[in-house]
């Protein structure tokens, strides 16, 4: 796990290696071991590491192929890496390391640009030939590590910069930040969601999960797509035999991201049904990780902690378990440092909780479990039910039964929110009637999940999992989004994931594994709630952010709309409960940070 950047100069050009030093400097949090670069004609690769496989000197960054003339820069874990490994020494390659960097080298020697369809896990990678002069940027299926790069369309000589982060790119030097209207529409309107490639500045993009981007020598591009979630439910098998190929596949996805590492691996126990079946699920394989839960305060609507469900799994299982506690005046006082942290702007409350907990985390081990993706993979939110009921009363109007249930702001409102120059078409209706008419299957629902899984949880939870753990290199691995897994819940009717009040499969697998009080507990989240019942000193925080004269002279919010926010302020929810007045805030606060 580790931060990356470059920088591609035009033919003939050099690129500007103290750009690449600022990036790199900027992702020094992502990445505290150790750095390195390298230079080649017009490409240079930065390289900040988290040892967590090799941790010899044979594992660090940039790794250069001589024999096949390759440099790659790369971030994430290939949990299938000595498999791999073996078949390509059955192949004549050799090895001088032991870790899944050299691996991705060897592989891409051997098979090309389709070595992304071999390796399983999460990746975001930079790869330089330097015998012909192309560049490769890759992701991983899932989008679980970041990748964003430059876009000057009016300019073909400007350099390709690429990194793991926004602000390592606005550290590189002159970036257009004007707003993407298509980004800004679907920032306020897909509950914080702004679907690749699209970013909130002009001069962004990112690439998309599941792609490749190959720069030829000449400047030349090809975007290819190497891999879709398929949502048309598969054969039929019943419920005990379903049940028993998930476990399977969920089994076998908490042991790789428990196997794979030379670093202890612990697990983030948030006292919900997806981490607790977990750690039962790491006991069944023979491993007992420490545990780590966090609590806040308690508001009268909401509790703050789920110390209670948590407390009895651990004991349950025997784990190293610790707790923390964090007061709202700590939450206050650190909160301008984690939306510092953010890649882009994010709405989820729970970022800042990730924040205060991976700190904590982070000094006892460097590698730690997440139960990201089990609620888009398998049904657990209550608007999934909400849809599925819309559907069977409208078949086929894909985005009138998504819509109502999901986003956070109509477009009228979107357009009573912005001023005039900021107004615009409703980018987002169309953007997700594109993304339903790309799936196929007949269950609505799976479509939904699809959806959620393979576009929309990339810029919301997982997203903020990897740039608040990443902020105090602490790797975290979602074994809910393994591709192997998410395949075969695509093809589980979709009954048997509404059931039991949602997740229902999930269900079946874990009672008898952890305490029913757990299993049959309504849904919890991830709770901040002086978030999300904005008063006393996070409602002055947030109103003195957005009367600030940066918010003023930039001039995106409409004040009516904004005195309405502040006159009630823990009054104004969005569909999935998010509180509008922060949304704001968030925003803004990011924007100044970033000195945008």
């Amino acid at each position: 796990m580790c931060g990356i950047c470059g920088w591609l100069a035009a033919p003939g050009q050099r690129p500007d290696l103290g750009a690449v030093r600022r990036m790199m400097d900027r992702l020094e949090r992502r990445g505290p071991d150790h750095e390195g670069s390298f230079s080649d004609g017009p490409m240079a690769l930065g390289h900040r590491r988290l040892s967590i496989l090799d941790l010899s000197f044979h594992g660090h960054q940039p790794m250069i192929d001589r024999e096949h003339g390759l440099a790659l820069a790369f971030n994430g874990t290939i949990y299938n890496h000595p498999e791999l490994r073996a078949e390509l020494r059955g192949l004549g390659h050799r090895f001088d390391s032991t870790g899944d960097t050299e691996v991705i080298l060897k592989a891409y020697a051997q098979w090309g640009a389709d070595c992304v369809r071999h390796l399983h896990g999460m990746f975001a990678f930079a790869l330089w030939n330097l015998k012909t002069g192309s560049l490769i940027l890759a992701r991983d299926r899932l989008g679980i590590k970041p990748l964003y790069y430059t876009e000057d369309p009016a300019n073909p000589q400007a350099p390709l910069r690429f990194a793991s982060s926004i602000p390592a790119l606005l550290a590189g030097g002159t970036v257009n930040t004007e707003f993407d209207p298509v980004a800004l529409h679907h920032q306020f309107t897909l509950h914080g969601v702004v679907p690749a490639p699209h970013t909130i500045f002009r001069g962004v993009r990112k690439l998309a999960p599941g792609h490749t981007l190959q720069i030829e020598a000449d400047g030349q591009r090809k975007l290819t797509r190497y891999w879709q979630v398929d949502t048309a439910e598969g054969p039929a098998h019943s419920e005990a035999e379903w049940q028993e190929r998930i476990h399977d596949g969920l089994l076998r996805a908490v042991k790789r991201r428990l196997d794979i590492s030379d670093v202890p691996v612990g697990v983030l126990l948030s006292g919900g049904l997806d981490s607790s079946l977990i750690l039962a699920l790491a006991a069944e394989a023979g491993i007992t990780p420490q545990t780590f839960t966090i609590g806040f305060e308690d508001q009268p609507e909401e509790k703050g902690s789920e110390f209670e469900f948590s407390d009895p799994v651990a004991e349950r299982y025997g784990t190293k378990h610790h707790r923390f506690h964090i007061p709202n005046s700590q939450v206050l006082e650190r909160l301008p440092e984690a939306v510092q942290q953010m890649s882009e702007p994010m709405f989820g409350q729970d970022a800042v909780a990730f924040y205060l907990l991976s700190e904590q985390v982070a000094r006892e081990v460097k590698v730690v479990l997440s139960g990201q993706g089990a609620d888009e993979v398998f049904g657990g939110y209550f608007w999934y039910p909400q849809m599925a009921a819309a559907d069977r009363a409208h078949p086929g109007d894909d985005v009138g039964n998504f819509a109502p249930y999901y986003f956070d702001r109509d477009h009228e409102e979107f357009l009573q929110m912005v001023t005039a120059p900021f107004r615009g078409p409703d980018h987002t209706r169309e953007r997700i009637r594109r993304e339903f008419a790309g799936l196929g299957g007949q269950s609505y629902l799976n479509r939904v999940l699809g959806l959620d899984t393979s576009t929309l949880i990339v810029d919301d939870p997982v997203k903020r999992v990897d740039n608040m753990t990443m902020a105090w290199g602490l790797e975290a691995r979602v074994p809910f989004l393994d591709h192997e897994l998410v395949e075969l819940a695509m093809k589980m009717p979709a009954e048997y994931k509404l059931d039991h009040d949602g997740k229902g499969m999930l269900k079946r697998i874990a009672r008898g594994r952890i305490p029913d009080a757990v299993i049959d507990r309504p849904k919890g989240y991830f709770p901040v709630p002086a978030l999300k019942y904005v008063r006393g000193p996070f409602f002055e925080f947030m109103r003195d952010i957005l009367s600030t004269s940066t918010a003023q002279q930039r001039g995106l919010f409409e004040p009516a709309y904004v005195n309405r926010l502040l006159a009630e302020p823990d009054k104004h929810f969005t569909r999935l409960q998010g509180a509008k007045l922060w949304h704001l805030a968030v925003f803004e606060l990011w924007l100044q940070q970033q000195g945008v």
